[in-house]
């Protein structure tokens, strides 16, 4: 009986309820609650991480052009290595290995 005295000022102060009203309601039963707010969060985080891959490959890639528009020995390697492409005196051999 003390304890539902002590209790009952507490849930009889409208502020108090309404601000636990407020808070279970937000973070429950809202359209935007907090498991939303979280797993957008961790799409942003993925997002980020793939923009930076991108971003690197770009760089390389730019740089790979780079070397090709200025450098013919570069465009020799890439024709060779890529298009398995030969000089007129040359025997070209191609091994396959075999994926374990």
């Amino acid at each position: 009986m003390k304890v539902l005295k002590s209790i009952l000022p507490v849930i009889k102060n409208k502020y108090l309820v309404t601000i636990v009203f407020f808070i279970v309601w937000m973070t429950c039963f809202d359209v935007k609650d907090w498991a939303f707010l979280m797993g957008r969060r961790e799409k942003l985080s993925e997002l980020q991480k793939s923009e930076e891959h991108y971003n690197t490959l770009i760089q390389n890639t730019k740089q790979q052009l780079y070397l090709l528009k200025t450098n013919s020995e570069t465009i020799e390697k890439y024709a060779r290595e890529n298009f398995l492409m030969k000089k007129d005196n040359e025997d070209l051999f191609i091994v396959n290995s075999k994926p374990d």
